[in-house]
């Protein structure tokens, strides 16, 4: 999914009217948001945590400073291991780590539900049936069906599928 769509679908479940005009730039398609009151902003993760404070919900970008911390670690880990990565073997350790970092986590920042899984969802969310074997996965698709649904994600989750 490019970035400028996950963008208006996180504008649509943070509850933001459609006012936000996006472009990208570039070889990589980076997004751009030209904002009301200032220059442009470029990046997916600097539009999306803009957004964020814009819906009055920083609570998502992490309550205290390790977690804010680990919400910035993911988001970068986002940009710099997912997107862009369609090589098997790459995804294969990609998902491979992330299946241990979540090992004893319920949200990559523990036990609460951050902007970083939302971003880092939607990045992965075309690899999401590459047998993913991680209750993360479950259970943000049961705990979020709703904030799923207003993503936009049409295909029917199924446990089975992911081999959960």
């Amino acid at each position: 999914m490019a970035a400028t769509a996950e963008l208006t679908l996180l504008e649509k479940s943070l509850g933001l009217s459609k006012g936000n005009k996006y472009s990208a730039q570039g070889e990589r398609q980076i997004p751009v948001l030209q904002t009301n009151n200032g220059p442009s902003l470029t990046g997916l993760t600097t539009i999306a945590a803009h957004l964020v404070k814009q819906a009055n919900k920083e609570y998502l970008l992490g309550s205290t400073a390790e977690e804010k911390a680990i919400v910035q670690q993911w988001l970068e880990y986002r940009v710099t291991r997912v997107d862009g990565h369609s090589n098997k073997d790459d995804i294969r350790t990609l998902l491979k780590d992330l299946n241990s970092y979540l090992e004893d986590k319920v949200y990559l920042t523990g036990y609460n539900f951050t902007l970083a899984d939302i971003l880092l969802y939607y990045g992965l969310h075309r690899f999401i049936f590459m047998k993913l074997r991680h209750r993360w996965v479950k259970e943000f698709v049961q705990d979020h069906t709703i904030i799923i649904k207003e993503m936009g994600f049409r295909q029917k989750f199924d446990s089975n599928l992911l081999n959960l």
